[in-house]
């Protein structure tokens, strides 16, 4: 099984980000895990840039890495009450690829308590109009305390780590 792990921050020191990078460590053998980090390099989309089939070199990386996948897992903050718009694009990007169709697909939160309601309504919306298909399980909120995150750029936080292992078996087990 291939999972990919989208990250929906473009800032360093993002929990989302972290929570993502533990995630490789955290699963199962037999689960391959691809994580991609390089939304920063996706071009502002504009439908005209794929009107012949041939996006710019990132989407077709990111389209490539989503079509190998056997189901994407995304962790995304949220700003001013719905996605960031970097993250947006990159979801715009997907929707004349087709790869997301019928595609399994999940979020974790880990947004503090009472946040990041309105970015999951939205990557709920969205994730309908490219026809993915969520998991039972999508939008697993798991608590990062603040501080949480390690220098090393992953979640140390041993109550935080446990609860993102369990979701990950979770979201697993429903796609086995």
């Amino acid at each position: 099984m291939r999972l990919l792990l989208v990250t929906g921050s473009t800032r360093s020191a993002s929990t989302n980000s972290a929570a993502l990078r533990t995630a490789r460590e955290l699963v199962d053998d037999g689960v391959e895990v691809v994580l991609y980090e390089d939304l920063a390099e996706l071009p502002h989309f504009n439908p005209d840039d794929d009107a012949e089939g041939a996006p710019p070199p990132p989407v077709a990386a990111l389209r490539e890495q989503i079509a190998d996948a056997d189901a994407v897992i995304f962790c995304t903050p949220e700003y001013a009450g719905t996605l960031p718009g970097s993250f947006k694009n990159l979801l715009d990007w997907t929707v004349g690829g087709g790869e997301m169709d019928g595609k399994p697909a999940a979020w974790i939160n880990v947004a503090a308590p009472g946040r990041g309601g309105g970015a999951e309504a939205t990557l709920r919306t969205v994730l309908g109009y490219v026809n993915a298909a969520p998991l039972p399980s999508a939008g697993i909120r798991v608590q990062v305390p603040h501080g949480a995150t390690g220098a090393d750029g992953m979640i140390a936080d041993a109550d935080a780590r446990d609860a993102l292992a369990q979701a990950l078996r979770t979201l697993i087990a429903e796609l086995r």
